[in-house]
């Protein structure tokens, strides 16, 4: 018989509306149907994303939240069953790390008035100086020195402060560790830290834990046996090396493709499935497999009609998918979702050009075209030279440069024909034929003071 068995464990909070009379108008699913089984001196890792579910099993384990259904059967008693003051004397045996562990400490307590408060509710210790020297054990266990204990929590990190919340598990010597979330507020080194810690007291003590966790790559470090939660309900569990290995489940299988591969090759090459919509919300479940909507391979006739068993497909690994097999087999084709790939999400490595998004490039290659006529720029300055009111009327407009590059532009066969005239003529022949407008303009000048004279 397993030290911890839970049985269609379920815990749905009511929904309440009213003024004067509350009412319950519905329920918020948190847990529905659990069933697993924790053997003595393992690990039981639960994963899963926020809002599944993991939390809430945890604290209905202990109690801490009121069960609806199932029972919660640890050593041959089933806690579900058990009266207050029995369930109290009985929590000795379960014990639990929250995963904020500055929330879960009393500031106006020094760490001695806390660590012995359990200590005393239960009976443990003749007097203060014998659970006074139990505390300083147990502080040197998790890491922390003696004059620890007439400090208070504020005095620590965020890493000394979860040792301390470890140290408050242990003092009670308990059975069972409920771990929610232990290293998440934590730095990655501090993380280490107390993940070697619990496995070293776990050897040393011979404790059983149920870890909590979203880290993937922490629960396969230090747990023997994973669940995966989907909206309140278990669908996959088998030993750790066997579920990263193989994973059976749809949702299984994107979660473990989200998990990136220290190797650079192998991640080139891995594909990751992305899943389409949103998280149902556990107050209005879908009916059928609560995973339908956003499976990749769901099948319209069967998963959203019946809602599939939590079974064993060989060697302890049990699915709760219609068709398992047949998307392990590749005979099931995928409906919805995507798959890309694991290192360019989104990003594609040979992207095509668009010629309306181009840059004008094209446009450059005009600028030799400019350079070949200097000439023009020097008969333009020489006849602006003798003739100012062409040159404040050329002001006026504008510069007369800026407006050749737009001509150019319109019309190629004028720059064509510019290149073979400036081929084909001499320098001095186009000199003389750009200075004609020079006598013409002077030629002007006697025949408007003759018209002012008559």
């Amino acid at each position: 018989m397993s030290l911890l068995e839970l049985d269609g464990v379920k815990v749905h909070f009511p929904i309440k509306k009213g003024i004067f009379v509350d009412r319950t108008v519905g329920h918020v699913y948190a847990v529905d149907g659990v069933s697993l089984k924790v053997e003595a001196g393992e690990t039981y890792g639960l994963v899963g994303e926020s809002g599944c579910g993991k939390t809430t099993l945890g604290r209905s384990v202990l109690r801490l939240v009121d069960i609806t259904e199932g029972s919660v059967v640890l050593d041959g008693t089933d806690l579900a069953k058990l009266p207050g003051e029995e369930m109290r004397r009985f929590r000795r045996r379960l014990q639990m790390v929250f995963q904020d562990p500055l929330g879960s400490l009393n500031p106006r307590q020094n760490i001695e008035s806390i660590l012995s408060e359990g200590m005393v509710a239960h009976g443990i210790g003749k007097d203060q100086e014998e659970r006074r020297e139990k505390i300083k054990s147990i502080l040197e266990k998790v890491g922390l020195p003696s004059n620890a204990l007439a400090r208070y929590p504020h005095e620590f990190s965020g890493g000394q402060r979860q040792r301390i919340g470890i140290a408050r598990a242990l003092v009670l010597e308990p059975d069972v560790i409920i771990c929610d979330e232990p290293v998440s507020a934590l730095d990655v080194s501090v993380q280490a830290q107390v993940i070697n810690l619990l496995d070293e007291l776990q050897e040393e003590l011979g404790l059983t834990y149920v870890v909590i966790a979203h880290d993937l790559a922490v629960v396969r470090h230090i747990s023997d046996t994973i669940g995966v939660m989907y909206l309140g309900s278990l669908v996959e569990e088998a030993q750790s090396d066997a579920l990263y290995a193989e994973p059976k489940h749809p949702y299984t299988k994107a979660l473990m493709s989200a998990v990136p591969v220290p190797d650079p090759e192998v991640e080139d090459k891995r594909e990751r499935i992305l899943l389409t919509g949103d998280l149902p919300s556990p107050a209005n479940p879908p009916a059928g497999c609560r995973f339908h909507t956003r499976c990749p391979w769901a099948q319209a006739e069967r998963c959203a009609t019946e809602r599939p068993e939590l079974r064993d497909v060989g060697g302890g690994h049990r699915v709760a998918c219609h068709f398992a097999d047949e998307i392990a087999a590749g005979t099931l084709k995928r409906t919805a979702g995507e798959v890309v790939s694991a290192t360019r999400e989104g990003v594609d490595d040979n992207p095509t050009s668009d010629d309306s998004a181009t840059p004008a490039v094209p446009q450059q290659a005009a600028s030799p075209e400019r350079e070949t006529t200097p000439e023009q720029a020097v008969a333009e300055s020489e006849a602006q030279a003798e003739d100012k009111p062409e040159v404040a009327e050329a002001a006026a407009e504008g510069p007369e440069p800026a407006a050749e590059p737009a001509e150019k532009s319109d019309s190629d066969g004028k720059a064509e024909k510019t290149e073979k005239a400036d081929g084909a003529e001499a320098d001095g022949a186009e000199k003389s034929d750009d200075a004609e407008p020079a006598p013409k303009a002077d030629d002007a000048k006697p025949a408007e003071s003759a018209e002012k004279a008559g």
